[in-house]
């Protein structure tokens, strides 16, 4: 799923459009997603109803993702940041504006994720997916019960070498603050001291730092424990029929995200771009890319309904207990990020 940069004359692009009919007039559209998180039949499908060759290239985090957008141009049409990078994004003036609003299929988004806090005009942005952030336990032959932070960053002895963790720093510090009781986004030194103390223990236990291999090592068994999301979670235990796979939803609480569809400045095929944005936001399609990615639909449930797998509705990742706090991701401020950055840096030394 690696994006292919073709570099076409002129001269062989215009001679081409003679014979090959209205398809290759259409153009193309340059997609930058998450791992595993493109339904391979939507984009056939999307390429099949409009003549537009879509190619996709893969990240693993926001951060990486950010770094791709501050670089310059990149030759991207739609990206696909959380909702706390989005707010960088428009913030650093990276994004194209967009008439969401305007487009068909703007009337199945559910009324809570019009206008979000992270683009309170919807101008950028166009939902994608949303979910949760925490951790999931091989639970066959594990002795802990899988309802703590505290058995992911303390772990017991006989989980050394078996534990996976996101290899950046934005979804697990958030959940390290949580677990010791202390505010987001946090600008205390001697807080994030505390966090690092925590970090540096846990790193007895980990085998990896690695945002992409989650589902192949808790597969095969090289790992027992490690972070996850929790649609990814369900798709890890459906598809490797592992049903003693727990995502875990701790008593002490669990980090929302909220996934968008926008299009960096300077995308080369921007109406290309605003089409994909409205295709996804068909009620049909955007069931179909939750029957994928096993997240849930930002869409109504009225539109969506009948094409939803009906898994999902008793789907134990996806469905939390209303008595697990969820806090989202928020935008952290220039010092706080300058600390957590601190913290994540002397980890992986």
């Amino acid at each position: 799923m690696f994006i292919k940069h073709h570099i076409k004359k002129a001269a062989t692009l215009a001679v081409a459009a003679l014979f090959s009919g209205s398809a290759l007039a259409e153009g193309e559209l340059f997609f930058y997603n998450w791992v595993d998180y493109t339904p391979p039949e939507l984009i056939k499908k999307f390429e099949d109803e409009t003549g537009i060759k879509v190619t996709v290239d893969t990240y693993d985090s926001n951060e990486t993702l950010l770094a791709k957008l501050k670089s310059g141009a990149t030759g991207y049409d739609v990206v696909v940041p959380s909702q706390n990078f989005v707010t960088i994004m428009i913030s650093e003036g990276m994004l194209e504006k967009i008439d969401v609003k305007g487009m068909s299929n703007y009337e199945n988004v559910d009324d809570r994720w019009k206008g979000p806090t992270w683009d309170p005009n919807q101008e950028y942005t166009a939902p994608w997916q949303m979910g949760s952030t925490s951790f999931s336990i091989n639970m066959e032959g594990y002795e802990g019960e899988g309802n703590s932070l505290g058995e992911f960053f303390e772990p017991s002895d006989s989980m050394k070498g078996k534990v996976q963790v996101f290899k950046t720093p934005d979804e697990v510090i958030p959940l390290a603050l949580m677990y010791l009781g202390l505010p987001q986004c946090n600008e205390n030194p001697a807080d994030m001291k505390q966090v690092q103390e925590l970090l540096l223990k846990q790193k007895e236990y980990v085998k990896t730092y690695n945002s992409e291999t989650m589902v192949a090592n808790l597969t095969n068994g090289e790992v027992l424990m490690s972070s996850h999301w929790d649609g990814y979670s369900m798709k890890n235990r459906l598809d490797s029929k592992m049903e003693t796979l727990k995502y875990v939803h701790p008593k002490e609480g669990i980090i929302g995200w909220f996934d968008s569809l926008v299009v960096p400045k300077g995308a080369p095929n921007k109406a290309n771009a605003e089409k994909f944005i409205n295709f996804m936001m068909d009620a049909k399609n955007g069931a179909e890319l939750s029957n994928f990615n096993r997240y849930a639909s930002p869409l109504k449930a009225s539109a969506v309904g009948e094409y939803l797998d009906p898994t999902l509705g008793t789907a134990p990742e996806i469905n939390i207990d209303p008595s697990v706090p969820v806090h989202f991701s928020e935008t952290c401020s220039a010092k706080a990020t300058k600390l957590y950055d601190r913290v994540w840096t002397k980890l992986l030394q």
